[in-house]
């Protein structure tokens, strides 16, 4: 019986091409052109594609998010093997992790698209498109929620980062690596995570009015407190090394902890954990949690601000949302 795998296209720089020789790239290829090809490298599959949205990928929503959760969830219930979202790059850590929290199915789900336009010299969407399809009709990829493929490596949506604004290799796990590769026309895996999270409920329709607030040399705090008055769901502090601010944000955190708005505080570094009891000076993440604030442990800023948007739907208190915070951002 043939495997079916279905692609769910909404934009980005994969199937877009320049206006002009030298001029920008613009949406230019419907997800069903940009599919048609892999038949030459993938007839043992019977592939799907149908164009979601054509949009660069810093204009997509918490709501066309969910639009894409509907299309994956009802393709897989209709026999898909596995689906695919092709999007634009500049999000697409974000938007797998969002899939991630909410994909309750084994069926592999996976995010891919390009750095370079179609018509650019050395494309590589097509490339990535195969690995990504290959990837969602691996078997032994079941069960490990949402996988972002690019550059011929597969990344866990959980841990996945874009680095680099222009580079192929623009996408890596920090401080873990590839869950899988994809070589000589087959997926290659040497581990597994030891465990999957439980999903969490799709979120209301709420905006995520969640900002994050980077720390830095000699902040005073006061653009925090602004960030306060505007009454946000909650806050992520990008902080500093494993989890330290200057005193005055430290303070006016604990002002927001105080007015009932969970803050998280992850690290802005792009790699490690914030810690627990490393340091103790004020400040520092012991003193930051004696203050109320939850560490977002391997999570980034990006991806707390989303599981803290899903908690927070979900009617979840201060007390829940910490333990959720360390159960998926300790692992």
């Amino acid at each position: 019986m043939t495997r079916i795998v279905a692609i769910g296209t909404t934009g980005g720089t994969i199937s877009m091409a320049s206006s002009a020789a030298d001029g920008p790239a613009i949406p230019a290829v419907d997800g069903e052109d940009l599919a048609a090809p892999l038949a030459m490298w993938a007839d043992d599959l019977d592939i799907r594609s149908k164009t979601l949205l054509r949009v660069g990928s810093p204009q997509l929503t918490i709501a066309n998010v969910l639009e894409v959760l509907h299309f994956a969830e009802s393709a897989v219930d209709e026999g898909a093997c596995g689906a695919v979202i092709v999007q634009g790059t500049d999000t697409l850590e974000e938007v797998a992790y969002l899939l991630d929290l909410l994909w309750s199915r084994d069926e592999p789900l996976v995010v891919t698209g390009a750095m370079r336009a179609s018509d650019d010299a050395g494309a590589e969407g097509m490339g990535n498109l195969l690995a990504a399809v290959r990837v969602a009709s691996d078997e032994r990829m079941r069960g490990m929620g949402v996988l972002a493929v690019l550059n011929d490596e597969a990344h866990m949506a959980s841990l996945v980062t874009k680095v680099d604004a222009n580079a192929l290799a623009a996408f890596r796990s920090a401080s873990w690596g590839p869950v899988a590769k994809f070589v000589e026309g087959r997926v290659v895996s040497a581990y597994r995570p030891l465990s999957r999270m439980s999903t969490l409920p799709v979120p209301d329709g709420a905006e995520p009015r969640i900002p994050i607030i980077m720390a830095a040399l000699d902040d005073d705090g006061e653009l925090l407190r602004a960030a306060i008055a505007t009454r946000p769901r909650g806050i992520v502090l990008s902080a500093m090394g494993s989890g330290h601010v200057p005193v005055p944000m430290a303070d006016a955190a604990e002002e927001a902890v105080r007015a009932g708005i969970p803050l998280v505080f992850a690290s802005r570094t792009g790699g490690g954990t914030t810690t627990r009891n490393s340091y103790g000076y004020p400040g520092s993440e012991v003193d930051l949690l004696n203050r109320g604030l939850i560490g977002a442990g391997w999570l980034d800023a990006r991806k707390s601000r989303l599981l803290l948007h899903v908690l927070l739907a979900a009617g979840m208190d201060a007390e829940g949302v910490a333990r959720e915070f360390h159960r998926r951002g300790a692992w």
